[in-house]
């Protein structure tokens, strides 16, 4: 009995090559518009981005309660952990560890950069100045892979739930109608 691709049931695959997994990683972030980023310790957080020479940029506030995405903690960090949700069906794909870097508006990887966010802003509050606001208020961030894909966690990637002081008071009520049929006439 053989797979769907040709190798015998329960056979390992081959692994794949170091250009395999990068081709994988640049294929899933260009077709996501989304990712997110576990800066250790808070927990992972979405951010909108864009694919651009191997490397995903993205925009983030400086101060809570600005206009733009805030990640506490990113521009001090260097590495975070970056995981990709799938365009098609929505779910978890292989993520990557990335290396991050603030890009200043006088480097020449900046221009470009920004040109690309720009143009993938969808409902931009200040139209033609958006750039010029970034360039005032917020980082220019690059988060490049660093390594091969990092293997999907095995446990679903369920959160621990958070402790509260709320409880229930008592037994929840009895419903008598459960189980019942009710009679036609």
């Amino acid at each position: 009995m053989t797979d769907t691709d040709g190798t015998p049931e329960g056979a390992p695959l081959e692994a794949a090559t170091p250009l395999e997994e990068a081709a994988l990683l640049e294929e899933a972030a260009k077709k996501s518009g989304l990712l997110w980023l576990t800066v250790s310790p808070a927990p992972a957080r979405p951010v909108w981005h864009v694919w651009l020479d191997g490397a995903s940029w993205l925009v983030t506030a400086r101060e809570p309660g600005a206009v733009e995405q805030f990640v506490p903690g990113l521009a001090a960090a260097a590495t975070v952990l970056v995981d990709v949700r799938s365009k098609d069906k929505g779910g978890r794909l292989p993520g990557w560890t990335a290396r991050v870097a603030v890009v200043a508006p006088g480097d020449p990887t900046y221009e470009p950069a920004v040109l690309a966010l720009h143009a993938a802003r969808l409902n931009a509050p200040d139209g033609e100045e958006q750039p010029a606001r970034w360039a005032r208020e917020c980082d220019l961030v690059r988060l490049t892979p660093t390594g091969p894909a990092r293997a999907l966690p095995h446990d679903a990637g369920r959160a621990v739930p958070i402790g509260s002081p709320a409880v229930t008071r008592g037994a929840s009520p009895l419903n008598w109608s459960i189980g019942r049929l009710r009679r036609r006439d």
